[in-house]
């Protein structure tokens, strides 16, 4: 399989010793959308300018459709990057920012005109291409960015948190935007983003970062349902977690005794009877039960108190506490949770199907 993009043990050292990016591997297919997630200071930035040729790396190999692009420098590598600030020229109009890249490139002017025309046509810009960017919305704006990467039809478009500047909704609508711009034009998308929601709407697979290293790379449901690290599980969505220790692990299931009883799921990596292991339950996978588990051994159910209950429109959002120390949230409509068996102070059981639990090494 041909790849536009591959990162082979990609590092970042900076002089004084601190470790950006450290031993990063990735093969990106032709007209895929990946996404770097992480918390705040996790390298997927840094990674994103090493891949643009604005950071220099320090180990490893950079390749683009099969071209070592180590040494070169951004403004000769197949790359457009659009930043979260934009970065358009306030004194030029909406079509002379977006036709800059093909001005420098020294593109004939017909030439340049036409593929101009052809992407305020393709973003719905025409009627304001000769307006100046301080007289348009940050959703304009965002779009004349985009269209200014998309215009030197780059092999690869990175993506340096574009849409962090702007409001919830006309995110949400950009983002939807975004994925049907991608998918019609076949180009590979590089997203850097810290929303978990944004990540996991867009791409085709998710690159999750922690401390300068990759946790986990896989499609947004894998990722979200099979966690296969203890940050992962951590960090994406909002999972209950139980530590304890493996009593049984054959044909792809593990048990693990844990304080509230023994509870199994199937195994993501490798556990072994009698070392640690952690079961990840999504909240979505739970699910309530009134009064209290007929066995303290009972499988994958543990003892529950009602703590907070509160109807919004037809959701109830009940917040539970596990053992005195834990407390969880879930939501549901209020036909499954009733207010008399779902009041504050109420004994519940939570449940879920060994299937829908990931066991993984502590």
């Amino acid at each position: 399989m041909s790849h536009d993009l591959e990162l082979i043990q990609v590092g970042k050292t900076y002089d004084d010793g601190t470790v950006a990016v450290a031993g990063f591997d990735l093969a990106v297919s032709r007209g895929e959308f990946i996404a770097f997630l992480g918390p705040s200071g996790c390298g997927k930035t840094t990674t994103l300018r090493m891949i643009a040729g604005f950071e220099a790396i320090s180990s490893g190999t950079i390749r683009i459709r099969g071209r070592v692009v180590n040494d070169l420098p951004p403004e000769r590598r197949p790359t457009s990057t659009i930043f979260q600030s934009y970065a358009l020229f306030p004194h030029m109009t909406v079509r002379r920012n977006i036709g800059y890249g093909l001005e420098v490139k020294g593109l004939a002017k017909a030439d340049r005109e036409a593929k101009v025309d052809r992407i305020l046509a393709a973003l719905g810009l025409e009627d304001i291409a000769e307006r100046r960017p301080d007289r348009l919305s940050g959703g304009q704006r965002q779009r004349i960015a985009l269209a200014r990467g998309l215009v030197v039809e780059p092999d690869i478009l990175l993506l340096d948190e574009p849409l962090g500047a702007l409001d919830a909704n006309l995110r949400r609508a950009i983002q939807n935007e975004l994925r049907l711009l991608q998918r019609t034009l076949g180009i590979t998308f590089v997203f850097v983003t810290h929303a978990q929601s944004e990540a996991l709407s867009l791409s085709d697979r998710i690159v999750v970062m922690n401390q300068g290293r990759v946790e986990q790379i896989s499609p947004p449901r894998e990722l979200y349902t099979r966690p296969s690290t203890a940050f992962v599980a951590q960090f994406i969505g909002r999972n209950m977690i139980f530590e304890g220790t493996v009593v049984e692990a054959r044909d792809g299931t593990a048990s693990i005794r844990t304080p509230l009883g023994v509870l199994s799921g199937l195994v993501n990596g490798a556990v072994g009877e009698g070392g640690s292991a952690k079961v990840v339950v999504p909240s979505e996978a739970i699910t309530l039960r009134a009064g209290v588990p007929s066995s303290p051994h009972a499988g994958n159910a543990v003892p529950a108190r009602v703590v907070h209950s509160q109807v919004v429109g037809h959701v109830r959002r009940i917040a539970v506490d596990l053992d005195g120390a834990r407390r969880l949230a879930l939501e549901a409509h209020v036909d499954k949770y009733p207010d008399d068996a779902f009041a504050v102070g109420s004994h519940l059981t939570l449940g879920w199907s060994p299937g829908d639990a990931t066991v993984i090494a502590a």
